[in-house]
């Protein structure tokens, strides 16, 4: 065969070998890790630096508000966004005007829905968290195409919830296994790790077929693994999920919200992706 025929024929297989992720959805928006990355070396796939002057709209959108304690507060007020020097800054504050919102606090969140979502793979954040009496800051995933029905079917993995002044963090998973069949210990469904809350701090997760390993400063915390002979919910963690952070106030866990703390916000200094 002419050589130049067979180097035609290899270069297509040598880029499709080092391809790590399929990406599908209307705007090539979802991330698929493709099969055997796992064992393979990382490699960045989306981030945000924050360097900007506003947010990227094409990567995040304001999280609106709703009904459940962790949105209840979120708002689209500019005074809960900021950028500045490569940082975005997501506060929870008082209400400046009443008589408009009658909602005692607002908070800013930003989440990837729509934008983007990714299965399998690495995720960092370094952010630094500021503490107040009813804070409850977090970085989160929920599922992107809603594979096993609605909430808690297709499950949801926190990276990081900080509450009030703790000198912790936890990282969980919650799905109709832990939730509606009560199964947290069959595996264990949540950990902590100790931090300084108000120095910056590297929160992350690597997301495997059959494990997810969370961390903090690269440092491995907590696994939740996938196991054999339960109910078929306990790992609907098989599909694409998109990312929430979000400086939320107040609710049945973290408890009441202290006005004279506000503002408080949480810092994020960038966003990183591999798969």
């Amino acid at each position: 065969m002419n050589r130049i025929v067979i180097l035609l024929l290899i270069v297509p297989l040598f880029f499709s070998a080092c391809k790590v992720t399929e990406r599908s959805g209307s705007s090539k928006h979802i991330y698929v890790q493709k099969y055997g990355r796992e064992t393979k070396q990382w490699k960045l796939v989306w981030d945000d630096q924050f360097d900007g002057s506003a947010v990227d709209t094409s990567k995040w959108s304001r999280i609106p508000p709703g009904k459940s304690d962790w949105n209840l507060h979120m708002s689209n007020h500019d005074s809960c966004f900021h950028l500045s020097d490569g940082l975005l800054y997501l506060r929870g504050i008082n209400n400046p005007d009443r008589s408009v919102d009658p909602r005692p606090f607002f908070t800013g969140g930003l989440w990837t829905k729509g934008k983007f979502a990714f299965q399998y793979g690495r995720i960092e954040i370094r952010a630094k968290l500021e503490s107040a009496q009813g804070a409850w800051p977090a970085m989160w995933m929920l599922a992107e195409q809603d594979k096993y029905g609605k909430y808690p079917h297709n499950g949801e993995i926190d990276i990081m919830e900080h509450l009030n002044y703790d000198k912790i963090i936890y990282q969980t998973t919650h799905s109709h296994y832990t939730l509606n069949l009560k199964q947290t210990s069959n595996p264990p469904h949540s950990g902590t790790a100790e931090i300084n809350a108000g120095e910056f701090n590297i929160y992350g997760l690597s997301w495997y077929p059959d494990k997810i390993v969370f961390q903090l400063n690269g440092k491995d915390t907590f696994t939740y693994p996938r196991v054999q002979d339960v109910d078929s919910s306990q790992w609907p963690y098989d599909q694409p999920f998109y990312l929430l952070i979000d400086q939320q106030l107040g609710g049945n866990w973290v408890g009441k919200v202290n006005p004279a703390n506000l503002p408080v916000q949480m810092i994020v200094d960038w966003v990183k992706v591999y798969q």
